[in-house]
């Protein structure tokens, strides 16, 4: 173990570790409370930031995972709407359709047997391997955090964007 980490947790208060290690167990709070894995760690955070710089600190790593984890959420469901419009057009058969004779609607076809779903399962496999990649993720680092934190050392998560300085 380094000594800046062992002077670090020696000279941390009880309630300051705790405080932090609330904070980033409190992101766990989102399956039970919508939006309360930001809700809850904001309002630990706001409350006790000035009194203790390890619980800022603390507060703003585990915020700005969430917010990270939240747009790389975004980003990939953006990345899955091109391939569910490209696939529209499959389904209903729409290259057949005849807009000569749009009122008659003689030229839509129907037929949903003939749909081949592989097309559309690639790039949602692949996206919902991603998401289940970011959920371990979330799982794993955001124990980690509590845990160390809770014990005095300094945390940082990974793949985490600072928004919040």
């Amino acid at each position: 173990m380094d000594t800046n980490h062992t002077t670090m947790a020696e000279t941390l208060s009880k309630h300051e570790k705790n405080l932090a290690a609330i904070i980033h167990a409190s992101t766990f709070s989102k399956y039970f409370i919508p939006f309360g894995n930001f809700l809850l760690p904001l309002i630990l955070w706001t409350a006790n930031k000035k009194d203790h710089s390890f619980v800022d600190k603390n507060g703003k790593r585990a915020l700005n995972f969430q917010i990270s984890l939240l747009l790389y959420s975004i980003v990939l469901g953006i990345f899955t709407v091109p391939f569910m419009i490209g696939i529209i057009p499959e389904i209903f058969h729409l290259a057949d359709f005849n807009f000569a004779n749009f009122n008659e609607f003689n030229g839509i076809n129907l037929d949903f047997h003939s749909f081949h779903p592989g097309r559309l399962l690639w790039p949602l496999g692949i996206v919902g391997a991603a998401h289940l990649g970011l959920f371990l993720v979330n799982i794993v680092y955001t124990i980690l955090a509590t845990i160390r934190t809770s014990e005095g050392l300094d945390f940082q998560y990974p793949i985490s964007i600072p928004f919040i300085r």
